[in-house]
Protein backbone atom coordinates (compact mmCIF):
# COMPACT_ATOMS: atom_id res chain seq x y z
CA UNK A 1 0.00 0.00 0.00
CA UNK A 2 1.37 3.47 -0.72
CA UNK A 3 1.71 6.06 1.80
CA UNK A 4 2.71 9.64 1.44
CA UNK A 5 4.05 12.10 4.28
CA UNK A 6 5.39 15.69 4.87
CA UNK A 7 7.39 16.54 7.41
CA UNK A 8 8.73 19.68 8.88
CA UNK A 9 12.20 18.61 10.24
CA UNK A 10 14.78 16.43 7.91
CA UNK A 11 15.91 14.55 10.89
CA UNK A 12 12.91 11.68 8.91
CA UNK A 13 15.84 11.52 6.48
CA UNK A 14 17.87 8.93 8.49
CA UNK A 15 15.04 7.06 8.57
CA UNK A 16 15.38 6.47 4.72
CA UNK A 17 17.67 3.79 3.97
CA UNK A 18 20.34 4.93 1.58
CA UNK A 19 23.78 4.97 0.90
CA UNK A 20 24.93 8.46 -0.01
CA UNK A 21 26.42 9.60 -3.27
CA UNK A 22 28.17 12.76 -2.00
CA UNK A 23 27.73 15.69 0.35
CA UNK A 24 24.99 16.98 -1.05
CA UNK A 25 22.56 13.40 -0.43
CA UNK A 26 23.30 13.06 3.46
CA UNK A 27 21.13 13.78 5.90
CA UNK A 28 23.49 15.83 7.35
CA UNK A 29 23.97 18.36 4.76
CA UNK A 30 20.01 18.64 4.69
CA UNK A 31 20.42 19.58 8.70
CA UNK A 32 23.14 22.25 8.06
CA UNK A 33 20.24 24.01 6.22
CA UNK A 34 17.49 23.62 8.47
CA UNK A 35 19.70 25.28 11.28
CA UNK A 36 21.08 27.95 8.94
CA UNK A 37 16.79 29.21 8.67
CA UNK A 38 15.91 27.22 5.91
CA UNK A 39 12.02 26.01 5.90
CA UNK A 40 12.13 22.37 5.36
CA UNK A 41 8.59 20.14 3.76
CA UNK A 42 10.33 16.60 3.56
CA UNK A 43 8.27 14.54 1.36
CA UNK A 44 8.44 11.04 1.98
CA UNK A 45 6.53 7.94 -0.33
CA UNK A 46 6.70 4.25 1.13
CA UNK A 47 5.94 1.04 -0.68
CA UNK A 48 6.38 -1.42 2.26
CA UNK A 49 9.74 -1.45 3.00
CA UNK A 50 10.87 1.43 -0.29
CA UNK A 51 11.25 4.47 0.78
CA UNK A 52 11.89 8.14 -1.33
CA UNK A 53 12.37 11.30 0.07
CA UNK A 54 12.14 14.67 -1.98
CA UNK A 55 13.95 17.51 0.13
CA UNK A 56 11.81 20.10 -0.55
CA UNK A 57 10.86 23.92 0.92
CA UNK A 58 7.71 25.81 0.38
CA UNK A 59 7.32 29.31 0.41
CA UNK A 60 4.69 31.68 -1.25
CA UNK A 61 2.76 28.58 -2.49
CA UNK A 62 5.37 27.09 -4.65
CA UNK A 63 7.82 24.16 -3.47
CA UNK A 64 11.42 24.13 -4.59
CA UNK A 65 14.17 22.16 -3.63
CA UNK A 66 15.66 21.80 -0.45
CA UNK A 67 19.33 23.27 -1.36
CA UNK A 68 21.43 26.32 -1.56
CA UNK A 69 23.88 27.87 -3.22
CA UNK A 70 27.17 25.70 -2.01
CA UNK A 71 24.56 22.79 -3.28
CA UNK A 72 26.68 20.84 -6.53
CA UNK A 73 23.55 18.88 -6.92
CA UNK A 74 19.79 17.61 -5.72
CA UNK A 75 18.61 14.48 -6.16
CA UNK A 76 15.73 12.32 -3.98
CA UNK A 77 16.74 10.48 -0.99
CA UNK A 78 16.32 6.66 -0.91
CA UNK A 79 15.12 4.39 -3.35
CA UNK A 80 15.07 6.04 -7.21
CA UNK A 81 11.98 4.08 -7.56
CA UNK A 82 9.92 5.13 -10.83
CA UNK A 83 6.35 4.42 -8.88
CA UNK A 84 7.02 6.67 -6.17
CA UNK A 85 8.18 9.18 -7.72
CA UNK A 86 4.95 9.28 -9.08
CA UNK A 87 2.98 8.78 -6.14
CA UNK A 88 4.82 11.72 -4.08
CA UNK A 89 4.22 13.91 -7.16
CA UNK A 90 0.85 12.79 -7.46
CA UNK A 91 0.21 13.68 -3.79
CA UNK A 92 1.87 16.83 -4.18
CA UNK A 93 -0.55 18.46 -6.33
CA UNK A 94 -2.93 18.45 -3.31
CA UNK A 95 -0.20 21.35 -1.65
CA UNK A 96 1.15 23.72 -4.34
CA UNK A 97 0.26 24.71 -7.96
CA UNK A 98 4.07 24.57 -9.09
CA UNK A 99 7.14 22.47 -7.65
CA UNK A 100 10.64 23.46 -8.94
CA UNK A 101 13.80 21.14 -8.55
CA UNK A 102 17.33 21.82 -9.40
CA UNK A 103 20.39 21.48 -10.35
CA UNK A 104 19.48 17.88 -11.00
CA UNK A 105 22.18 15.54 -12.55
CA UNK A 106 21.06 12.58 -15.19
CA UNK A 107 24.24 10.79 -15.46
CA UNK A 108 22.39 8.64 -12.63
CA UNK A 109 18.99 8.79 -14.59
CA UNK A 110 17.24 11.27 -12.36
CA UNK A 111 16.75 14.43 -13.78
CA UNK A 112 14.96 12.37 -16.71
CA UNK A 113 13.07 9.77 -13.96
CA UNK A 114 11.83 13.01 -12.13
CA UNK A 115 10.58 14.60 -15.02
CA UNK A 116 8.51 11.30 -16.63
CA UNK A 117 7.27 10.81 -12.61
CA UNK A 118 6.13 14.01 -12.48
CA UNK A 119 4.14 14.03 -15.83
CA UNK A 120 2.79 10.88 -15.40
CA UNK A 121 1.09 11.93 -12.41
CA UNK A 122 -0.46 14.96 -14.11
CA UNK A 123 2.00 17.83 -13.89
CA UNK A 124 2.76 20.17 -16.69
CA UNK A 125 6.64 19.33 -17.11
CA UNK A 126 9.32 21.59 -18.01
CA UNK A 127 12.79 19.99 -18.08
CA UNK A 128 15.79 22.46 -19.13
CA UNK A 129 19.73 22.56 -19.04
CA UNK A 130 20.33 25.55 -15.90
CA UNK A 131 23.83 24.70 -15.14
CA UNK A 132 27.27 22.73 -16.16
CA UNK A 133 29.30 20.49 -14.00
CA UNK A 134 32.90 20.14 -15.35
CA UNK A 135 34.19 16.99 -14.04
CA UNK A 136 37.95 14.88 -14.67
CA UNK A 137 37.24 11.42 -15.28
CA UNK A 138 40.44 9.95 -13.70
CA UNK A 139 40.94 6.54 -15.71
CA UNK A 140 43.24 4.86 -13.21
CA UNK A 141 46.05 7.66 -14.72
CA UNK A 142 49.41 8.95 -12.39
CA UNK A 143 49.16 12.73 -11.52
CA UNK A 144 52.25 12.86 -13.95
CA UNK A 145 49.88 11.40 -16.97
CA UNK A 146 47.23 13.41 -16.16
CA UNK A 147 49.64 16.90 -15.65
CA UNK A 148 50.88 15.91 -19.33
CA UNK A 149 48.04 16.22 -20.69
CA UNK A 150 46.85 19.80 -19.45
CA UNK A 151 47.66 23.16 -21.49
CA UNK A 152 50.92 23.91 -22.08
CA UNK A 153 50.38 27.72 -20.79
CA UNK A 154 49.10 26.33 -17.01
CA UNK A 155 52.27 23.67 -16.98
CA UNK A 156 54.81 27.06 -18.15
CA UNK A 157 53.22 29.16 -15.06
CA UNK A 158 53.74 26.55 -12.96
CA UNK A 159 57.42 25.78 -13.95
CA UNK A 160 58.24 29.61 -13.60
CA UNK A 161 56.60 30.15 -10.36
CA UNK A 162 56.23 26.94 -8.09
CA UNK A 163 59.19 27.98 -6.40
CA UNK A 164 58.16 31.03 -5.29
CA UNK A 165 55.14 29.68 -3.54
CA UNK A 166 54.70 27.36 -0.93
CA UNK A 167 51.72 24.91 0.04
CA UNK A 168 50.38 23.68 3.07
CA UNK A 169 47.55 20.46 2.78
CA UNK A 170 45.40 19.38 5.97
CA UNK A 171 43.53 16.54 5.68
CA UNK A 172 41.37 17.69 9.12
CA UNK A 173 40.18 21.15 9.86
CA UNK A 174 42.41 23.63 10.23
CA UNK A 175 41.18 27.17 12.70
CA UNK A 176 44.30 28.90 11.75
CA UNK A 177 44.03 27.32 8.05
CA UNK A 178 40.58 28.27 7.98
CA UNK A 179 40.77 31.70 8.79
CA UNK A 180 43.62 32.17 6.41
CA UNK A 181 40.75 31.30 3.64
CA UNK A 182 38.40 33.84 4.91
CA UNK A 183 41.04 36.42 5.07
CA UNK A 184 41.72 35.74 1.30
CA UNK A 185 38.61 35.02 -0.14
CA UNK A 186 37.80 38.36 1.29
CA UNK A 187 40.26 39.69 -0.52
CA UNK A 188 39.76 38.11 -3.37
CA UNK A 189 37.89 38.70 -6.51
CA UNK A 190 34.55 36.55 -5.74
CA UNK A 191 31.35 37.78 -4.53
CA UNK A 192 30.60 38.10 -0.71
CA UNK A 193 30.35 35.03 0.66
CA UNK A 194 26.73 33.70 1.05
CA UNK A 195 26.92 32.15 4.37
CA UNK A 196 30.40 31.94 5.89
CA UNK A 197 29.12 30.50 8.99
CA UNK A 198 26.95 27.86 7.45
CA UNK A 199 30.04 26.56 5.63
CA UNK A 200 32.67 26.26 8.48
CA UNK A 201 30.46 23.99 10.01
CA UNK A 202 30.24 21.73 7.13
CA UNK A 203 33.89 22.13 6.83
CA UNK A 204 34.41 21.46 10.31
CA UNK A 205 32.46 18.32 10.00
CA UNK A 206 33.93 16.77 6.50
CA UNK A 207 37.21 17.12 8.61
CA UNK A 208 35.93 15.42 11.68
CA UNK A 209 34.74 12.44 9.52
CA UNK A 210 38.48 12.71 7.64
CA UNK A 211 37.20 13.86 4.28
CA UNK A 212 38.14 17.61 4.17
CA UNK A 213 41.37 18.86 1.85
CA UNK A 214 42.06 21.63 2.49
CA UNK A 215 44.86 24.08 1.26
CA UNK A 216 46.60 27.09 1.85
CA UNK A 217 49.56 28.60 -0.82
CA UNK A 218 51.99 30.80 0.99
CA UNK A 219 54.28 34.05 -0.66
CA UNK A 220 57.05 34.91 1.35
CA UNK A 221 55.15 33.21 4.36
CA UNK A 222 51.95 35.59 4.01
CA UNK A 223 48.86 33.09 2.82
CA UNK A 224 47.78 34.18 -0.40
CA UNK A 225 45.81 31.43 -1.81
CA UNK A 226 43.37 28.68 -0.52
CA UNK A 227 40.94 26.15 -1.57
CA UNK A 228 38.46 23.66 0.20
CA UNK A 229 37.89 20.28 -1.27
CA UNK A 230 36.31 16.86 0.16
CA UNK A 231 37.07 13.48 -0.71
CA UNK A 232 34.86 10.09 -0.35
CA UNK A 233 33.65 7.56 -2.43
CA UNK A 234 36.63 7.87 -4.95
CA UNK A 235 35.35 11.10 -5.49
CA UNK A 236 36.91 14.84 -5.05
CA UNK A 237 34.66 17.67 -4.73
CA UNK A 238 36.21 21.34 -5.30
CA UNK A 239 34.04 23.24 -3.03
CA UNK A 240 35.82 26.84 -2.56
CA UNK A 241 38.77 28.67 -3.87
CA UNK A 242 40.60 31.90 -3.91
CA UNK A 243 43.73 34.13 -4.20
CA UNK A 244 44.64 37.12 -3.27
CA UNK A 245 44.38 40.01 -5.97
CA UNK A 246 47.27 41.63 -4.65
CA UNK A 247 49.37 38.12 -5.19
CA UNK A 248 47.96 37.65 -8.98
CA UNK A 249 51.27 37.94 -10.54
CA UNK A 250 52.69 34.79 -8.84
CA UNK A 251 50.00 32.66 -9.93
CA UNK A 252 49.01 30.75 -6.55
CA UNK A 253 45.73 29.58 -7.73
CA UNK A 254 47.08 27.31 -9.98
CA UNK A 255 50.05 26.30 -7.98
CA UNK A 256 47.50 25.29 -5.20
CA UNK A 257 45.06 23.54 -7.56
CA UNK A 258 47.81 21.48 -8.88
CA UNK A 259 49.20 20.29 -5.91
CA UNK A 260 45.59 19.60 -4.93
CA UNK A 261 45.43 17.66 -7.63
CA UNK A 262 48.17 15.77 -7.01
CA UNK A 263 46.91 15.06 -3.58
CA UNK A 264 43.89 13.32 -4.16
CA UNK A 265 44.58 11.31 -7.98
CA UNK A 266 48.26 9.73 -6.38
CA UNK A 267 47.10 9.37 -2.41
CA UNK A 268 43.35 9.39 -2.07
CA UNK A 269 43.21 7.22 -5.41
CA UNK A 270 39.90 9.20 -6.49
CA UNK A 271 38.51 8.22 -10.09
CA UNK A 272 36.56 11.34 -10.14
CA UNK A 273 37.37 15.34 -9.74
CA UNK A 274 34.28 17.12 -9.35
CA UNK A 275 34.43 21.06 -10.12
CA UNK A 276 30.87 21.95 -8.82
CA UNK A 277 28.48 24.38 -10.73
CA UNK A 278 29.63 27.03 -13.25
CA UNK A 279 31.00 27.54 -16.31
CA UNK A 280 34.26 29.44 -15.54
CA UNK A 281 36.53 29.37 -18.39
CA UNK A 282 39.77 28.18 -16.41
CA UNK A 283 37.39 25.25 -15.39
CA UNK A 284 38.64 23.72 -19.08
CA UNK A 285 41.85 23.72 -18.27
CA UNK A 286 41.87 21.25 -15.48
CA UNK A 287 38.41 19.24 -16.24
CA UNK A 288 37.89 17.22 -19.73
CA UNK A 289 34.15 16.70 -19.28
CA UNK A 290 31.14 18.97 -18.96
CA UNK A 291 28.18 17.56 -17.57
CA UNK A 292 24.59 19.34 -17.84
CA UNK A 293 22.48 19.89 -14.58
CA UNK A 294 18.43 20.20 -14.98
CA UNK A 295 15.79 22.34 -14.08
CA UNK A 296 12.60 21.02 -13.61
CA UNK A 297 9.66 23.60 -13.61
CA UNK A 298 5.91 21.32 -12.91
CA UNK A 299 2.56 23.17 -13.17
CA UNK A 300 -0.41 21.65 -12.43
CA UNK A 301 -2.68 22.70 -15.12
CA UNK A 302 -6.46 21.90 -12.59
CA UNK A 303 -5.17 24.78 -10.45
CA UNK A 304 -6.11 28.92 -11.62
CA UNK A 305 -2.90 29.53 -10.24
CA UNK A 306 -0.55 27.95 -12.05
CA UNK A 307 -2.54 29.44 -15.79
CA UNK A 308 -0.79 32.49 -16.04
CA UNK A 309 2.80 30.47 -16.11
CA UNK A 310 1.46 28.01 -18.22
CA UNK A 311 0.33 30.76 -20.80
CA UNK A 312 3.53 32.27 -20.45
CA UNK A 313 5.79 28.38 -21.16
CA UNK A 314 3.78 28.43 -24.45
CA UNK A 315 4.53 31.71 -25.47
CA UNK A 316 8.03 31.69 -24.69
CA UNK A 317 7.87 27.70 -26.65
CA UNK A 318 5.60 29.13 -29.87
CA UNK A 319 7.88 32.36 -30.05
CA UNK A 320 11.52 30.08 -30.24
CA UNK A 321 9.34 27.40 -32.45
CA UNK A 322 8.87 31.03 -34.61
Amino acid sequence: MDAVSYHRTVKVLQDVAAAPVGPFDRAEWFALLETAGHRPLIAVARQGENAIALPLSDANGRIEALRNWYTFSWRPVGMLDDHLIAVVARDLRTRAAGVTLWPIPDEDGAASRLASGFRSAGWAVSCTPCDHNHVLEVAGRSFAEYWSGRPGQIRATHKRKANRVSVDLFDRFDGSAWEAYQAIYGDSWKPAEGDPELLRQFAQAEGAAGRIRLGVARAEGEPVAAQFWTVENKIAYIHKLAHRESARHLSPGTILTAALFERVIDTDRVDLVDFGTGNDPYKRDWMEHDRPRYRIDCLDPRQPRAWPALAKRALARFSSEG
